[in-house]
């Protein structure tokens, strides 16, 4: 299994944005799995949700259909029930296996206007081929009380839009993340001008692949190395 960030940039052309990331994917090998920036499609369209919520459903069939053997995880505007919510969807084999409503919104950013969060308080492990694989979007990554949620996952994904005034925190807490956890954790921010970028992937043991001036992150999943440092350094996640 190949473990892929994708460090894009988001303009405000939505077809663009989708036409980038398809191509992205295409590039990608089978046996992947490829995660995406925070909205990396539709941005934070404050000003254009409807038509950021209607484009989603579109991409969302396009994608679908691209995801024959790889993983694929993004994350859109959805609107539901009259309320708008920043939406995680996972992709495998051309179905959608699970999708996942922000919990924590970014006040600072103004999201908590916006958005609604997630009606559910618990972040869900899920299970692809063996894999267990949790996903904190964004800004969630800050929160202790999630991590104990996701203990025993395989693989933690964050998709970021996180700024560059805080890129440190970013790179600091996704190692850590890694670290606490001992797990894989793929990291994707967005490349914009005023984002942090930082996507890495990042080992149990805290290896880091990382480039900020590359588009697409690789590394290779080896469950082994979880297996040794859960072995090794016991804090009860064997």
């Amino acid at each position: 299994m190949n473990l892929i960030s994708l460090q894009m940039k988001t303009c405000e052309n939505f077809e663009i944005n989708l036409e980038t990331f398809k191509s992205l994917i295409l590039s990608c090998k089978n046996d992947s799995l490829i995660l995406a920036p925070e909205l990396c499609l539709v941005g934070f369209a404050y000003n254009n949700m409807e038509e950021a919520s209607i484009f989603s459903i579109k991409a969302i069939d396009e994608i679908k259909e691209l995801s024959e053997n790889k993983i694929i995880a993004i994350t859109t505007i959805i609107k539901e029930d009259d309320n708008f919510y920043n939406r995680l969807f996972i992709f495998f084999n051309k179905n959608i296996v699970h999708t996942q409503d922000k919990i924590k919104l970014f006040p600072l950013g103004d999201e908590d206007e916006y958005f609604t969060p997630s009606k559910e308080n618990q972040i869900k492990i899920i299970e692809i081929n063996g894999l267990k694989i949790a996903t904190l979007i964004c800004f969630e990554l800050r929160f202790p009380t999630l991590w104990e949620q996701i203990k025993g996952a395989d693989i933690i994904l964050n998709p970021a839009m996180w700024g560059v005034k805080r890129k440190e925190h970013y790179e600091t807490i996704s190692k850590a993340l890694a670290l606490v956890n001992q797990s894989f954790v793929v990291a994707s921010n967005s490349s914009n001008d005023n984002m942090a970028k930082g996507s890495a992937i990042i080992s149990p043991f805290g290896n880091l692949i990382k480039d900020d001036n590359k588009t697409i992150l690789e590394a290779k999943f080896d469950k082994d190395e979880i297996l040794k440092v859960r072995k090794y350094i016991d804090i009860g996640l064997n």
